[in-house]
C-alpha cells in the first residue's frame, strides 16, 4: 500500500459498481455488502481517546500490509484530506459522511477497481463494504467473506460467544452485516406509489435510506434498502430476506409501474423523458438536484427503450461526475457554487454530445 494516492486517478474511471451491468440492473444500480467490525482490547470509537484511534489506525494498516493480494490497495489518510476530497469519497460511496464529518484519526483503504474498499475508526473500527453492479448480492456476499477472514487472520476481533460481533450500535451486534441494494425507482414515484410500497417494507424490519446512506435526502429517484437489525438472524437469511424477498418483489412494482406509465400515455412518457434530455442538452447552468432530477428520467426512457444512442453506463457516470465535489476534481480547483452550476451544464453537454443523443443543430 502506498500513502501519498491521487485522488484523481479515480475520477477518471467509473466504479465497478457504476458500470451499469449485471442482473437487473435497468433497476438495481449496485448491490452492497458492509461488515462491522472491532478490535478487541480497545473502546468503542465514542469512547476511544485520539492515541487509541491512531493506534487502531496504525495497527490496521500494519496488518492490512501484511496481506497477500493487497499490494495494489491504495491507503488513503482521510484526517489529512481537504473537505472537498472526503466529499468525493462520499459521493463515490467508497467513505460514509459519518467518517468524512468526524475528526481525528481515520482512513480508508480502497481496491483500485472500487469493488471493496476498508473504512477505519468510523462508528465502528472497521467498516469493510463490497459493492457490485446490478442484483448480485451472492457473489458480493462471498467476496468479503473471504476479505474478512483474510483480515481476522491478522487481527482479533471483538467476539462474545452469546451475542456475536460486538459493535458500537446495538442493531449491527450479531453478524455486523449490513445487506444493500440501491435502487433506481422512478416509475413508482411518478405513478406516487413510493411510499405505499416502503411503508409494507417497514413491517419485515427493512429500512430505506438515500443516496449517501442514512440521513440522506431521496435524489434522483435513487433508494438504498437494507435490513434493519442483524441480532439473531444468520448471514444467510439476511442475504435471503434482502436479496430474495423484499428486492425482488419491489423491482416487480418497479416493472408494473413502468408499463402502467407505457401503457396509459406512451407519447406523454416520451415527451417527459424528452424533455428532460433537451434540457440536459442545452441548459446552460443546472443545479446538481435539477441533474439528478432529469438523468433520472432519461436512464428510464433509455430503459424503455425510448431515447436511442445513450448507454446505460453513460447516465450512471454522469450522475457521479456531476457531483459538486467530482467537478471540482475534473476542473483542478475550487468552484463557486455559480460556477458548479455552469460547468455542470458544460460537462452535461460534451459527454451527451459524444454520446451521439444531441440533436444535429446543437452539435
Amino acid at each position: 500500500m502506498k500513502q501519498a494516492f491521487d485522488l484523481s486517478v479515480l475520477v477518471k474511471n467509473s466504479g465497478e459498481w457504476l458500470k451499469g451491468t449485471g442482473p437487473e440492473s435497468d433497476i438495481v444500480i449496485s448491490s452492497r455488502i458492509r461488515l462491522a467490525r472491532n478490535l478487541a482490547g480497545f473502546p468503542f470509537i465514542k469512547k476511544c481517546s485520539e492515541d487509541d484511534r491512531k493506534k487502531i489506525e496504525r495497527q490496521v494498516r500494519t496488518r492490512l500490509e501484511a496481506l497477500a493480494g493487497w499490494d495494489d490497495i491504495q491507503y488513503v489518510d482521510i484526517d489529512s484530506l481537504s473537505e472537498v476530497d472526503r466529499q468525493f469519497l462520499v459521493e463515490r460511496q467508497l467513505i460514509s459522511r459519518e467518517i468524512a464529518e468526524s475528526e481525528g484519526s481515520r482512513a480508508v483503504a480502497i481496491d483500485p477497481c472500487e469493488q471493496y474498499s476498508v473504512m477505519i475508526n468510523e462508528e465502528d473500527h472497521l467498516r469493510i463494504q463490497v459493492m457490485h453492479s446490478g442484483l448480485d448480492l451472492v457473489s458480493a456476499w462471498e467476496q468479503i467473506d473471504k476479505l474478512d477472514d483474510a483480515i481476522e487472520g491478522e487481527l482479533l476481533y471483538a467476539f462474545h460467544p452469546r451475542f456475536g460481533y460486538l459493535t458500537a450500535c446495538p442493531t449491527n451486534v450479531g453478524t455486523g452485516l449490513r445487506v444493500s441494494v440501491m435502487l433506481h425507482l422512478p416509475g413508482l414515484v411518478i405513478t406516487q406509489q413510493i411510499e405505499k410500497v416502503f411503508r409494507s417494507m417497514q413491517r419485515i424490519n427493512v429500512t430505506v435510506r438515500g443516496l449517501y446512506g442514512e440521513g440522506s435526502q431521496y435524489t434522483g429517484d435513487f433508494y438504498q434498502v437494507s435490513n434493519q437489525v442483524t441480532l439473531g438472524h444468520t448471514e444467510r437469511e439476511l442475504l435471503t430476506m434482502v436479496g430474495e424477498e423484499v428486492v425482488p418483489r419491489i423491482i416487480d412494482y418497479e416493472r408494473k409501474a413502468r408499463d402502467f406509465l407505457m401503457e396509459k400515455g406512451e407519447q406523454d412518457l416520451l415527451d417527459d423523458v424528452s424533455r428532460a434530455l433537451g434540457i440536459l442538452s442545452t441548459a446552460r447552468k443546472i443545479s446538481s438536484e435539477e441533474t439528478m432530477h432529469y438523468l433520472s428520467k432519461v436512464r428510464m426512457g433509455v430503459n424503455l427503450g425510448l431515447i436511442d444512442d445513450v448507454e446505460v453506463a453513460t447516465i450512471n457516470k454522469l450522475f457521479i461526475h456531476t457531483q459538486p465535489a467530482h467537478l471540482q476534481k475534473l476542473q483542478g480547483r475550487m468552484l463557486t457554487t455559480s460556477d458548479r452550476h455552469i460547468e455542470r451544464a458544460n460537462y452535461l453537454q460534451r459527454h451527451l454530445r459524444d454520446s451521439g443523443s444531441l440533436p444535429d443543430e446543437l452539435n
